[in-house]
């Protein structure tokens, strides 16, 4: 264990295991489908802004993940077409979105590694946002559950989240680190809340989850991949 780090917490999707391009997948199929029931003037583009705008309106009443996603896709459907849309459509939308619930998980690249790494010098904890039920299956389907300490599934992850997940997990933000590829989520507010922010970046980012990096703090850290992390865990020690 380090003398500056006792606590390490890991995101899931896209830190951990693939995620985004599933909902990729599926909201080209949302677009196919609907295009043969939309004006003329809507295309991709649109349709794909309509949707986003959707996912923020419904994160409050939702929350993350495939369910609110799926419900998105189906309002943003009726929207579109005007209250048209076929019900044969809307129960491809429902199809699209549980075949998501479906798949399976596979790793990133140096995940398994990482954590045990990070296990053999600290605590750890798997900090994630999205529906619980899913959640559960990923983390048990990923083969990494046994080497967390805890497990947070939270509808938000906020500078008042991470210090009382650390504060129970460890000896607070301040000698906590939190792992993640979304600068939103897993880097911005674990530093406002006192502790440090490790950003691996991911091919795929949900527009939701964008933000500027906040390389003034010296508690920013960003690593190329997972295969990093144990490098760089000893060199804050």
């Amino acid at each position: 264990m380090t003398p500056n780090l006792t606590t390490i917490g890991f995101d899931a999707d896209d830190t951990l295991w693939h995620n985004e391009r599933f909902f990729r997948v599926t909201q080209e199929r949302f677009a196919e489908l609907l295009q043969d029931h939309t004006p003329a003037d809507v295309g991709p583009e649109q349709l794909e802004r309509q949707l986003l705008e959707a996912e923020k309106r419904n994160l409050g009443r939702y929350g993350y993940g495939v369910k609110g996603f799926t419900l998105s896709m189906i309002e943003t459907a009726i929207e579109v077409t005007g209250e048209r849309v076929p019900a044969p459509v809307i129960k491809e939308l429902i199809t699209a979105g549980q075949m998501m619930l479906s798949y399976p998980i596979e790793l990133l690249p140096h995940a398994r590694e990482a954590v045990e790494a990070a296990a053999s010098r600290c605590k750890v904890v798997l900090i994630t946002k999205g529906d619980l039920l899913d959640q559960e299956r990923k983390l048990a389907q990923s083969g990494l559950g046994e080497l967390f300490d805890g497990v947070e599934v939270v509808s938000e992850k906020t500078p008042a989240v991470y210090m009382d997940i650390f504060s129970r997990h460890g000896d607070g933000p301040d000698r906590a680190m939190m792992v993640g590829n979304s600068m939103r989520s897993d880097v911005v507010p674990v530093i406002e809340a006192g502790g440090w922010g490790t950003y691996v970046p991911h091919g795929l980012v949900w527009e939701v989850e964008h933000a500027e990096a906040p390389e003034h703090s010296p508690r920013y850290t960003e690593i190329a991949d997972l295969g990093a992390l144990a490098d760089l865990v000893d060199k804050l020690g």
